[in-house]
């Protein structure tokens, strides 16, 4: 049979494990903020708030099932191949070769592939913060930016490698740009119930709250 999004979803949803058992509650923390955010606050409940909050949840989604390949703590989903031959260090190594920036490649093959075991903890943590910020809605302006950098970096890395579409990540780079520009953490998210209660806050905890948030 061939692939298609309704059985691919339902597999990722079904994998056995403790990170999908994970997986289940953060979507159901995000479904139940929603729910409050939208019966406590009024100005929530409009139509596309509820599109923005679905947009940003299906995109917190996909940052976490990227994360499922590059797991600790060989951060690949094939422990039993050699290293580089899979996982995030394959990667590092296609962007060591393919990056449209030279210093860029230089980096990779020069620092972070010697000391692999010393930054891929930072990418995965990032990747997976990435994806509770959106799926939570929790200080969406921060990690949106943080996403689109992470995504600018593959961007780059990848714009020479093969079989690569440049495009994907550039789309996904601008999504993440949205996502931080038009507070989407506002729609449906922790980040409205911060803003809301920080009303009641005072100026300095509301400047802080609106940076964030």
């Amino acid at each position: 049979m061939n692939h298609n999004p309704v059985f691919d979803a339902i597999d990722f949803l079904q994998q056995p494990g403790w990170i999908t058992l994970v997986f289940w509650i953060l979507a159901a923390a995000g479904i139940v903020v929603a729910v409050y955010a939208f019966s406590t606050i009024r100005s929530q409940r409009s139509f596309p708030h509820v599109c923005n909050w679905a947009f940003r949840f299906l995109i917190g989604c996909m940052w976490w099932q990227q994360t499922l390949w590059k797991l600790p703590p060989l951060y690949t989903d094939h422990p039993d191949q050699p290293f580089g031959a899979t996982g995030l260090a394959y990667w590092m190594g296609v962007m060591g070769k393919a990056a449209a920036v030279p210093l860029q490649a230089d980096l990779v093959n020069n620092v972070v592939l010697p000391h692999f075991y010393l930054f891929a903890p930072i990418v995965y943590a990032l990747e997976a913060l990435t994806a509770v910020s959106l799926i939570l809605g929790i200080f969406v302006r921060l990690w949106g930016l943080i996403g689109a950098l992470q995504i600018l970096n593959l961007w780059l890395g990848l714009y020479n490698a093969e079989g690569e579409w440049p495009w994907t990540y550039f789309f996904l780079l601008v999504l993440q740009l949205i996502f931080a520009l038009h507070h989407y953490g506002r729609s449906l998210g922790l980040d409205a119930v911060l803003v809301a209660r920080s009303q009641e806050s005072p100026r300095h905890r509301r400047i802080l709250l609106a940076a964030l948030a």
